[in-house]
């Protein structure tokens, strides 16, 4: 997997319905983007440390923190 871009992340918020001009912060959007969805707000919290989702497209990133 590899990270995504901020244009990406823009464009997946938009799909849901959200509004990427709300935020310039990538992991603010990131986070709007997993409550849209259902999920866990946890990209980018101490949550990593303990984080079992091998298959989060937003891992890469979220490590990188």
């Amino acid at each position: 997997m590899k990270k995504l871009s901020i244009n990406e992340v823009k464009k997946r918020a938009k799909e849901l319905g959200l509004d990427p001009a709300k935020t310039s912060k990538k992991d603010e959007l990131i986070r709007a983007i997993q409550a849209a969805e259902g999920n866990s707000q946890c990209f980018g919290t101490d949550a990593v440390k303990s984080c079992s989702q091998e298959n989060c497209c937003w891992r890469p990133d979220c490590l990188e923190l």
